[in-house]
């Protein structure tokens, strides 16, 4: 049911791809006079659906005059609220939401929504994956996937995972998942924020704004951050707990190579080495995902069946190629410096390192150790060079530089020996010379390919 106040007639979606398009079907399935607008050319696959679904829309521009004419605005979470155009919006008073919370007024599903600054997706596809194993009518959606929206209009599920971005969470007005999970908050994405941290970590606690005594909050306690926000904040759910420091008589911990949830309705433990997903960052990832699956009443047998099955998504710590004892791993998904942290604690062999993109504001002193001790060379594969080579020059013994992925890769083999690891894993984002991390991934391992037929 639709849970605000204002009964809306005219609604605008502002970006048109996959959540743009998923909130307009939805719009128009109950009733509402829908148009939608993206100030850039859209995907023919999305053009088609508009079409076939008699949804008007435009691209290339923003008509301000029809924005300003609706009731409610849904907007694409890359918009960011500064913008000229959300900003009349806002001034005058038409309420602007995010697609998870305008699909959330319209299912009855349990909603259990993952956020943390990494790990998410992880998390978010392990969590979906336990719980459909389980043989639970269950969703995927949010930042990955299908659109709620889409799905919330044409299908009918019991559960609903979602993973969450703070784009996303600075949107919402009611969104209320019943169990949400808090990984991390490390600096990210701070050009959005103002350069403000706490701004950004305000926006990731908005996942819990609409919780009650009846909801449950998982977070990792290990965490500064969400430690120290936890002891400011009035938060009324029940609060579960996930620790690789702790022994925990009540959440979920690792000891040695165990992974060990103590919950309720009883115990579960398993050989974390036994798993298809490695390094500590992922031990956090488990456990949030099998503490999800505890609380929904999944046995402990269907929990490590799924935990030994599941298959991550790529350019996350992915294997590509051993070529002549090297190893090449792809991580293109780490766009921050934290990511680049938990992967360098994945691996105790000598590494290659290939960083670089658009810096986002990005602390380097964080993993300033493990580069010293791990790292005997970096290729800084960006336009903008500066920031990384001044930080690491005389840290790291080699450094090149280079704006061909190919170019990189090459160096990567030349500066490599039987036993190290190449490890694509940029702490930055990717739009300097790719169109997202996806495609730099998927460029990084043709380059890596490239090398056996190159012989």
């Amino acid at each position: 049911m639709f849970k605000s106040s204002l009964v809306q007639k005219k609604v605008v979606i502002l970006g048109g791809g996959e959540s743009g398009t998923g909130a307009a079907i939805l719009a128009k399935s109950k009733g509402f006079d829908v148009f939608l607008s993206d100030r850039g050319q859209l995907n023919q696959k999305y053009i088609d659906i508009l079409h076939r679904e008699n949804i008007p829309f435009e691209q290339g521009i923003h008509s301000e005059s029809r924005v300003l004419e609706s009731d409610l605005i849904i907007k694409s979470p890359g918009i960011p609220d500064t913008v000229p155009l959300i900003i009349a919006v806002k001034e005058k008073g038409i309420p602007v939401i995010s697609e998870i919370e305008f699909a959330s007024r319209y299912t009855s599903a349990k909603l259990i929504a993952i956020t943390g600054s990494n790990g998410k997706t992880t998390t978010t596809l392990l969590t979906y994956h336990l719980l459909k194993n389980a043989g639970l009518n269950v969703g995927l959606a949010g930042n990955i996937g299908d659109s709620f929206a889409w799905q919330v209009a044409e299908k009918q599920f019991d559960y609903y995972v979602l993973e969450i971005s703070s784009f996303q969470l600075d949107n919402i007005e009611d969104f209320h998942p019943q169990i949400a999970v808090l990984l991390n908050i490390t600096p990210d994405h701070l050009d959005r924020y103002g350069y403000n941290f706490q701004n950004y970590i305000d926006s990731k606690f908005n996942i819990v704004r609409n919780q009650t005594t009846a909801d449950h909050l998982i977070y990792f306690e290990d965490s500064e951050v969400i430690a120290a926000e936890l002891s400011k904040r009035n938060i009324d759910s029940q609060k579960i707990k996930i620790s690789l420091a702790n022994k925990l008589s009540e959440g979920a911990y690792l000891d040695e190579q165990k992974l060990i949830s103590n919950a309720a309705n009883g115990t579960f433990e398993q050989n974390f080495e036994e798993l298809p997903i490695k390094g500590p960052h992922n031990a956090i990832n488990a456990l949030a995902a099998i503490s999800v699956a505890q609380l929904l009443g999944v046995s402990s047998e269907k929990i490590s069946e799924g935990l030994k099955s599941f298959t991550n998504a790529p350019h996350r710590l992915e294997e590509v190629e051993v070529i002549d004892g090297v190893t090449y791993i792809n991580d293109s998904k780490a766009t921050n410096v934290d990511s680049v942290f938990y992967a360098l604690g994945s691996f105790e062999r000598p590494i290659v390192l290939i960083a670089g993109g658009v810096d986002k504001g990005n602390d380097y002193s964080q993993i300033e150790a493990l580069v010293r001790n791990k790292v005997k060379a970096l290729i800084v594969l960006s336009k903008d060079s500066d920031k990384l080579e001044s930080y690491f020059f005389g840290i790291v013994p080699q450094i090149y530089i280079t704006q061909d992925v190919q170019d990189a890769v090459n160096k990567a083999q030349e500066w490599s020996i039987a036993g190290d690891i190449v490890l694509l894993s940029p702490a930055c984002a990717s739009f300097d010379l790719f169109k997202n991390y996806e495609d730099r991934g998927e460029k990084f391992k043709a380059a890596v390919r490239n090398l056996t037929s190159q012989k």
